[in-house]
């Protein structure tokens, strides 16, 4: 920063129109045709959205060559943008690719970083093509414009330091896409590819339903004899929360309790919350002698989640019934064994989703770090706008 500070000593910061600095192409010719993607193929087909990478295609015609000549791919509706620097096709034509008109005056690199301190300004029920309406038309702040040579240079030290965060998440991203592989490899290799004597669930366990509680009755304040009341929306990432007064006790669930959606998102598995749950979840009680942790990882499995969603029925929200539930098959391994298979899925479990000391707590943090030196090293005196 010290550095940056030296940079800008008496620096001319004029903004000036970003469609002025920047060129845009419509990806039309280099759309995907065929739907069958594999990880196996060779060119990604890509989307501006949050999915950004939808398959892998092994069409060899139509390639940007993104390594040669990176772009700021912009979804026209959305106004969400990704950098790309390697060959890609894309899989719809509703956005615009943008390069720099000029990179000795303005840095691709600078404008993206830039793009990215805008709020977004989107109007519900607005389906303009947002680039030639909106965005072509905002003011970028570039440095002493008139002298090329300084401006590249404060450009260039302004990029360097933030790709130096982007770096660094990217590597955690990638670390922490290599350990749920991991996870996953060793749920399949501990929990399904054995000889161990397989029984039902009802043989293991019984379970009881939530209460579905008027929202006349729930509390939007704690309190002595209130219990926490767990609902789907809050399995969503809802931040509302709600109490309820002396619930039965067969509707209270505690910290190591496992509770299985019925309905709304039926199938997901959840422990480690203590209250009151809706009746959209039912509860496990396990009647033998077996390790309630390896019945959680168990359920929570993937291949398990699939048998369950088939197990399911209904339409459009399907309903796990009780019965059918107690139909699926646990295998029963000694209780050493249980614990031993626990002990590795728990180191695994806490890199990958502990709030607190896995990978996904340290990459939020380094992304919080970005966007606090992106906001510093781009935040310009608006005092002079040219025209």
């Amino acid at each position: 920063m010290s550095m940056l500070d030296k940079l800008l000593e008496d620096v001319e910061v004029r903004w000036v129109i970003l469609g002025d600095y920047t060129d845009y192409e419509q990806p039309t010719k280099y759309r995907v045709k065929s739907k069958e993607y594999n990880d196996a193929f060779e060119t990604p087909v890509l989307t501006a959205g949050k999915s950004f990478i939808l398959g892998y295609t092994d069409e060899t015609g139509g390639i940007y060559k993104g390594s040669k000549k990176p772009v700021i791919i912009f979804d026209d509706f959305t106004t969400a943008n990704k950098w790309v620097d390697f060959d890609f096709k894309v899989k719809s034509s509703a956005m615009k690719m943008i390069t720099s008109k000029d990179e000795s005056k303005a840095l691709l690199r600078y404008i993206f970083h830039w793009m990215n301190t805008l709020p977004s300004d989107l109007v519900d029920g607005d389906h303009k093509r947002q680039w030639i309406s909106n965005y072509a038309n905002k003011k970028i702040p570039i440095p002493c414009p008139d002298n090329p040579e300084k401006s590249l240079k404060i450009q260039k030290e302004i990029v360097s330091i933030l790709d130096t965060f982007t770096e660094l998440t990217t590597e955690l991203t990638t670390e922490l896409t290599a350990r749920k592989k991991q996870y996953s490899y060793f749920e399949e290799k501990l929990l399904f590819e054995n000889n161990y004597k397989r029984v039902t669930l009802d043989k293991i366990c019984n379970v009881n339903q939530g209460l579905q509680i008027p929202i006349s009755k729930r509390k939007n304040e704690n309190g002595d004899n209130r219990y926490f009341y767990i609902t789907v929306q809050f399995l969503k990432g809802s931040n509302d929360r709600y109490y309820i007064e002396n619930p039965p006790h067969n509707s209270i669930c505690e910290y190591d309790d496992i509770l299985v959606t019925r309905t709304g998102s039926t199938g997901k598995i959840i422990t480690g919350v203590n209250g009151c749950f809706h009746n959209n979840f039912f509860k496990i009680n396990l009647t033998g002698n077996i390790n309630r942790r390896y019945v959680y990882y168990y359920l929570k499995s993937e291949r398990t989640y699939r048998k369950i969603l088939q197990t399911a029925s209904g339409g459009t929200v399907p309903d796990l019934p009780h019965n059918k539930f107690y139909k699926l098959e646990i295998p029963i391994p000694s209780l050493k064994e249980q614990q031993r298979i626990v002990n590795i899925l728990d180191k695994f479990d806490t890199l990958t989703t502990s709030i607190s000391e896995g990978l996904p707590k340290e990459i939020d943090l380094r992304k919080k770090q970005y966007e606090y030196y992106r906001e510093k090293l781009l935040t310009f005196p608006k005092d002079n706008i040219e025209a």
